[in-house]
């Protein structure tokens, strides 16, 4: 069993190949480093490291033993962060988002209980762009999102909101009338589509490129933001399958929305990073779970 002290020196020497540097991060002397390696080759019984006068490279095997360790040590760091913050109790701040109107009273029913909780960590609460939600998850700017499913590339917790589908035409269009239409449909008409940056997955699921059946659903325009795109579909630009409840908090005169009779219905819930799951973040789901009446279905 390695020590923690060889375990750092070899995996810093491993980042760094260079003594002095290493010697450097971890503030000891270059000897010291020298010493360790050496004493670690002797264990393993073979080179980690070419030296010359002026490069160090790691050995075959010395790079098999660095890609090995660093999962493995980075596992044991996070179980130790766990635990001190399981013994701290939930304290600190907690970013918080919601992403459309509808998921903000589920996103304030979770604020509420959370804070009842745990009173000594402080939540700050934001509305989430579209083009912005994944970037904000991955550089921390937002430790947990209530969101729509799926939202690939992260972790998600149950699902908190259930509903139907309703595709949005233009307020003169001819399905606008219609008691509700097959998601078949959309091969018939342009499919206004979400931004670059919205996850493939999700948008296989809302705009998908062909119908069940496997007919081809044509493209239609871009929108930057969610009303945007209804902005396109009351111009007659295309498509858009939606939410049901997009009804009641974009009610439009210049869009109709029709139910989609059989497609299965959107859930929504939390979505956060998976490196990021903290003990105030999973409190917070769990918060959120609570605080909310599980979907049906």
């Amino acid at each position: 069993m390695l020590e923690r002290y060889e375990l750092e020196t070899f995996l810093t020497l491993a980042d760094e190949l260079h003594f002095g540097r290493t010697a450097e991060r971890l503030r000891v002397t270059t000897g010291r480093v020298s010493h360790v390696v050496k004493k670690l080759e002797r264990r393993i019984g073979a080179p980690l490291f070419e030296r010359t006068s002026r490069v160090v490279r790691l050995t075959p095997i010395g790079a098999e033993l660095a890609e090995d360790l660093r999962p493995l040590v980075a596992g044991v760091e996070e179980a130790v962060r766990r635990a001190v913050e399981a013994g701290r109790g939930v304290t600190g701040e907690l970013r918080v988002a919601f992403l459309g109107e509808w998921t903000a009273p589920v996103l304030l029913r979770a604020v509420g209980l959370f804070t009842e909780r745990h009173p000594d960590c402080v939540v700050h609460v934001h509305e989430a762009q579209l083009a912005t939600t994944r970037s904000s998850l991955l550089d921390g700017s937002i430790d947990v999102l209530i969101a729509a499913y799926p939202f690939d590339g992260m972790a998600n917790g149950p699902a908190l909101l259930s509903e139907g589908r309703a595709l949005a035409v233009a307020a003169g269009h001819p399905l606008a009338g219609a008691a509700s239409v097959s998601v078949e449909v959309l091969a018939d008409h342009p499919v206004v589509q979400y931004p670059a940056v919205t996850s493939a997955e999700f948008k296989r699921d809302r705009t998908p490129e062909r119908t069940p059946s496997g007919r081809p659903v044509p493209r239609g325009p871009v929108g930057n933001t969610f009303s945007e795109m209804l902005s396109l579909v009351a111009l007659g630009r295309g498509v858009l399958p939606v939410g049901e409840h997009t009804r009641r908090y974009y009610p439009r005169p210049d869009v109709a929305y029709v139910p989609i009779h059989d497609a299965p219905p959107i859930r929504r819930g939390p979505v956060w990073r998976a490196t990021n799951t903290t003990a105030r973040v999973r409190e917070f789901v769990r918060a959120a779970v609570d605080a909310n009446p599980r979907p049906a279905g």
